[in-house]
Formats: C-alpha cells, sequence, structure tokens
C-alpha cells in the first residue's frame, strides 16, 4: 500500500518585488522604487492561461512596502484586486505579502481560502546578522501575526529557516512558538522546513545549509509540533533522490506548491509532478494534488468561497489516486 504524500497545483503572481527589508540571504528583493509593479491587466492576462490546466492555486506574493509609506494603500489594493482576479476565473487565492495589519489581514480573508507568512527563526539575534536591515523581520512582529491569523481564524502557513546562523536550541524554540500558538487557536495548516540555498543575487554569500541534517530536523519537528500539521518541504531545495525519500521517511508530508517557478530561490527550478512520481511510487509513495485550505478549515472560508473550494475538491476527488 502506497503513503501518501502531497503538493498543490500552484502558479505565482508577484504584485511587486520591491521591499523595504534588506535580508541579506535574499534571492527576491527589488530596492523600493526600482520595480515596477504588476497590472492588474497583466495579472489578468497570466491567469487566462492557465485555465484548463489543473493548476488550482495562485499564490500572490511579494515584497513589503512600508506601513507608513504614501504607497501602501495602492499596494494593498493591488494584492487584493489580484486576489479578486484570481477569484472571478475560478482559482484559489493564498497570499505571503509579509506583515499585515489587522485591518489588511481581515480584508484579505474575504478574498484568500488561505493566508501565510514565515517565522523564520524566533532568536532576536539574528536582527544584529541576516536581519540588521530588515526592521519587519522583529520576532515578535511575526508571532502576533500568527496569532492574529487564529483570532481571525485564517487558516495559515508559516515556517523557519534553516542554516541562517541559529543554532539548534532556537530551532527548536521557534518551532515550539509556532506550536503554542496552534494549540491556542488550531489554524495552523502545515509548517515548511526550509533550507538555505545559495542564489546568485543574494547580498552575503551565507554557506548553503547542511541538507543532510534535514531528516533528523523533520524528526524533531514532529516531535514538537502537534500531529494535525502538515510538515512541507521543497522538492527543488531537496534535490537528492535519497534525502527526499529519507525526509518523508522521518515524517514530511507535503511537497508545496508546485509552479513553473520558485520565486524565493529563482536558482532552483521546481520538479515536475511527473518527476516526482517517478522517484517516490518504486519507494511506496504516492503523490496526491491538494488545494491551499486543507479540508478541515473548510468551514473558515468566506461564503463566496465555498463554491469554488467545492469545485476543486470534487475535481482533485476524480483523479485516480
Amino acid at each position: 500500500m502506497y503513503r501518501n504524500v502531497t503538493y498543490s497545483p500552484a502558479y505565482t503572481l508577484v504584485p511587486t518585488y520591491e521591499c523595504f527589508n534588506q535580508c541579506s540571504y535574499c534571492n527576491f528583493r527589488v530596492a523600493p522604487g526600482e520595480d515596477k509593479w504588476l497590472s492588474t491587466n497583466e495579472a489578468t492576462e497570466r491567469l487566462q492561461v492557465l485555465l484548463g490546466k489543473g493548476i488550482c492555486e495562485i499564490l500572490i506574493l511579494s515584497g513589503e512596502v512600508h506601513p507608513r509609506s504614501d504607497r501602501r494603500q495602492a499596494w494593498f489594493n493591488l494584492i487584493y484586486n489580484v486576489c479578486e482576479r484570481s477569484l472571478s476565473f475560478g482559482f484559489l487565492p493564498h497570499t505571503n505579502v509579509g506583515l499585515l495589519s489587522w485591518e489588511e489581514m481581515e480584508k484579505l480573508k474575504q478574498v484568500n481560502v488561505s493566508m501565510g507568512l514565515m517565522l523564520e527563526q524566533l532568536t532576536p539575534r539574528l536582527l544584529q546578522t541576516v536581519h540588521t536591515r530588515a526592521p519587519s523581520k522583529q520576532p515578535k512582529l511575526r508571532l502576533q501575526q500568527l496569532e492574529w491569523a487564529g483570532q481571525l481564524q485564517i487558516p495559515f502557513t508559516t515556517g523557519i529557516l534553516l542554516g541562517i546562523g541559529e543554532t539548534e536550541e532556537e530551532r527548536s524554540q521557534s518551532l515550539a512558538a509556532i506550536s503554542k500558538i496552534h494549540q491556542r487557536y488550531g489554524h495552523i495548516q502545515e509548517v515548511i522546513l526550509q533550507p538555505h540555498s545559495l542564489g546568485s543575487q543574494q547580498a552575503l554569500p551565507l554557506p548553503r545549509f547542511d541538507l543532510h541534517q534535514l531528516p533528523d530536523i523533520i524528526g524533531q519537528a514532529r516531535a514538537i509540533l502537534p500531529a494535525d500539521i502538515a510538515l512541507q518541504i521543497p522538492p527543488n531545495l531537496v534535490n537528492y533522490p535519497d534525502l527526499l525519500l529519507a525526509c518523508l521517511e522521518a515524517g514530511a508530508t507535503d511537497l508545496g506548491g508546485l509552479g513553473p517557478k520558485d520565486e524565493v530561490n529563482p536558482d532552483y527550478p521546481h520538479p515536475v509532478p511527473e518527476q516526482l512520481r517517478s522517484l517516490l511510487e518504486p519507494a511506496g509513495w504516492s503523490l496526491s494534488p491538494r488545494l491551499p485550505v486543507y479540508p478541515q478549515f473548510d468551514h473558515w472560508v468566506c461564503d463566496r468561497l465555498i463554491s469554488p473550494v467545492q469545485h476543486w475538491r470534487d475535481f482533485f476527488a476524480q483523479i485516480p489516486s
């Protein structure tokens, strides 16, 4: 009998790459004022091309415009409009655009089936190193975002970055903080364990995380986190077949959104599902598509989102396992 691992058939839309944070490991950022923002018409054209291709999730991923910037409202409106446009085509939006206010999160819940924000690492030490010029990476602000998501009943994805200067104990503390918040609100769908992978655009050549540590870290995460939280690893960053299988054996259950490009790690293209199946099935694993909202959270989605969610549930149910 096959054991199952899931993934989301996804496509990423980036409203803007500009970001007021300057994380030293970032391969995504463009300086404020130096990027042409995505227009709603451009988003429409890209979405039209995706119709009929089995893609259900539209990941809206953006750099952060400063909360006090006079362009903040225009940035937020663009994100909201891209979500609206995605819904109009029958896709399911999942937004991950950095820190948001309570009011912004509350509004985006109306046009998203789920949302996300990486905790990264809880230790404040990193504010003196890789996050020296990244004001929104303050741990207390990111924990607050996770709290607000729980209070607003938003199905949520979070995770930690591995290899950005944290210790093993600090990793455990970060996972324990996620666990504590989930036990209070029950809203964390999945936790991503994302190894730092050296890219061509980052400011400092931070060494690549030693991937051979990953199975042990997955085992530790599985012991810390409640069983109803999925553990996600990115297969394009864990690009050794034996190691990927070892990660699944250690307790990883999901391979994230698979699409044409990993915008956060553009030097590491995603494998296509057929490639993964050829690896997984001989080892006793099946690969199944999933929605960006897990079934146990369907009752949290807004009324207007119930029909498209059910459409995709029915669509994937017809695919032979």
